[in-house]
């Protein structure tokens, strides 16, 4: 039995020993937002956030994850983070499979450095792959998140 926290909830799970985060997340809890796609370590598809940390869910075991704190983007959409708008106001999807791995890695990247450079923000988005093409959007998007997040807290909000 192992306990973890995601997106704020508590929980509790029975895991077997070789089952993934991302199998725990998205199979058997339903959250469907990490992508399974190269199943390597390789695409950043199946991102979220622990502990602050943005990792690969396919690549670390469940039981390896008891009493950590996950952020999946689900998480962040419902907490209404700047970064969901203006990934759509930049048309940072084209086929939308990456971009949840995309939004995680970028929140983390924003937690621990608010005011991120473009080339911090695409140092950060390196290990994330779009087969699509769509880089130069999330550098944008990033950007205007960044700035409204500034804004709110000189808002006091």
């Amino acid at each position: 039995m192992i306990g973890m926290t995601i997106n704020g909830q508590k929980y509790q799970f029975q895991v077997e020993p070789e089952w993934t985060l991302n199998y725990l997340i998205h199979d058997k809890l339903g959250l469907t937002s990490p992508k399974m796609f190269c199943d390597r370590g390789a695409c950043g598809s199946c991102t979220v956030i622990m502990d602050g940390r943005p990792i690969l869910s396919c690549m670390s075991l469940a039981i390896e994850c008891d009493g950590a704190n996950i952020e999946t983007a689900e998480g962040i959409a419902d907490a209404q983070h700047p970064l969901i708008d203006a990934y759509v106001t930049h048309h940072c999807m084209q086929c939308g499979y990456c971009t949840p791995g995309f939004v995680t890695t970028s929140k983390a990247l924003l937690d621990r450095n608010p005011h991120p450079t473009e080339e911090e923000i695409m140092d950060a988005l390196a290990g994330n792959l779009c087969r699509c093409g769509t880089y130069p959007q999330h550098v944008k998007a990033v950007l205007e998140a960044a700035g409204q997040l500034e804004e709110g807290t000189e808002k006091g909000e």
